[in-house]
């Protein structure tokens, strides 16, 4: 099979590097597995079906450093924070955090630290939701994760202020690994803000990944903000695995960058879960946005709502490919998908693709998508009351973004987001 990885020396460099002991036997096993299917099936092409869309293959070809990074950043400063918030960084991919924090509610650590404090929750938790993951990004985190952010909800707590993730790269011609595991025990309630933006100079691959469980009756908000610059391609896959009676709400908001490829999946691993996806993406200029979803009906008496939403401008690529996945047990489902895009340009380009695969007789699915101009009987309404052509195009454009971010809970974190996303309109 040709692919990428025989046109350059990265796989060479990738399999001298990999350490297949770091961690005990059972971790490790999945961490050699892992990369011996990366190796057997490569990084994606223009003519794998997934990443067909993106031209992740051209970002490949360049000279890239796989060395272990350990980079710091003293004069970095978060471009946003918020008053009550818990602040944390990740500065090319690694955790900035001396000691570990140990409260009554919550732990966060590296997953180096967390090992030795909480070898129970590492060895049931750490590489579990993606060891049965077919994405080469997603495989080869696997094999070289050897650290990383560990988030540890602690059962009944109610965490009233955001746990902020900031993501910071200025890393150059470098491919990062990065990864991130929640636990939120049961009965517990919080939410995850991860921030990314870059200030690298070259191309740079940021690749993390989340593993995120969500346990009985806990709930979890998690609001995942992109804003990184054109030398920057960013593969996030977030694998969230749900139990009984748990609620999940997961935001991605994504506003121009280079390459941004979104897998989000979502798992209902029991009966009467609750999850909800939102999504919204504006791309400017030559940026390419690409989300692609599952969500996972296993179990009966769920329930599941998808919203995307995008604008695409001037040059850029836009991909939606959202998937609704019922088994054959999954009875009495309730899931709902809907994506809908205002073109901008000409030049402009979306793909768009939602999906349902039923294998249940008594559920109630729909999934719907559209892709078309501004409304010009709402512009021509505008206009006709004195409003200039070009704020009337971004009052609609403010309007279409904003019903996306409405459920976000928090005020100044969702105020915050619909600015951004408001400042971006052009």
């Amino acid at each position: 099979m040709s692919t990428v990885l025989e046109k350059n020396n990265l796989l060479l460099n990738f399999e001298e590097k990999f350490k297949p002991n770091v961690f005990n036997s059972e971790i490790d096993l999945i961490r050699k597995n892992s990369f011996e299917k990366f190796s057997a099936q490569g990084f994606p092409t223009k003519k794998s079906e997934e990443y067909k869309y993106i031209p992740v293959e051209k970002h490949l070809m360049v000279e890239l450093s796989v060395e272990e990074q350990n980079f710091t950043k003293s004069n970095y400063k978060v471009s946003k924070t918020f008053e009550t918030a818990i602040d944390l960084s990740i500065v090319n991919g690694n955790l900035q955090v001396e000691n570990e924090i140990d409260t009554k509610q919550f732990y966060i650590s590296t997953i180096q630290q967390a090992i030795k404090k909480h070898p129970e929750l590492i060895n049931q938790f750490y590489l579990k939701a993606t060891t049965d993951s077919q994405d080469s990004f997603a495989l080869l985190n696997n094999a070289f994760a050897n650290d990383g952010c560990f988030i540890y909800i602690k059962k009944s707590a109610v965490i009233e202020s955001p746990i902020l993730l900031n993501h910071f790269v200025d890393a150059n011609s470098t491919f990062i690994n990065q990864r991130t595991l929640v636990v939120v025990e049961e009965n517990a309630i919080c939410t995850i803000y991860e921030n990314i933006e870059s200030a690298n100079v070259a191309t740079t691959i940021y690749n993390g990944v989340s593993e995120i469980f969500v346990n009985q009756n806990a709930n979890l908000q998690h609001i995942k903000f992109e804003q990184s610059n054109k030398n920057l391609v960013v593969i996030n896959n977030q694998e969230t695995v749900q139990s009984k009676k748990s609620v999940a709400s997961n935001f991605t908001i994504t506003i121009n960058g280079g390459l941004t490829r979104n897998n989000t999946c979502i798992r209902l691993n029991d009966e009467h879960i609750e999850s909800h996806l939102y999504g919204v993406y504006v791309a400017n200029n030559e940026s390419i946005i690409d989300n692609h979803t599952l969500v996972d009906h296993r179990f009966p008496n769920c329930n599941s709502n998808e919203l995307y939403k995008g604008i695409a401008n001037d040059k850029a690529t836009t991909v939606f490919n959202g998937k609704i996945f019922v088994r054959k047990d999954a009875q009495k489902t309730n899931a709902f998908q809907s994506n809908k895009n205002i073109l901008m340009s000409d030049d402009a380009t979306v793909n768009t693709k939602p999906q349902l695969e039923i294998y249940a007789d008594d559920v109630k699915c729909s999934h719907g998508t559209s892709t078309g101009k501004l409304d010009e009987n709402a512009l021509f309404y505008l206009k006709a009351r004195g409003i200039g052509e070009l704020s009337a195009k971004k009052l609609l454009l403010q309007a279409f973004v904003n019903e996306t971010c409405e459920p976000i809970q928090q005020e100044d974190i969702r105020e915050y987001i619909l600015n951004a996303l408001h400042a971006s309109i052009v």
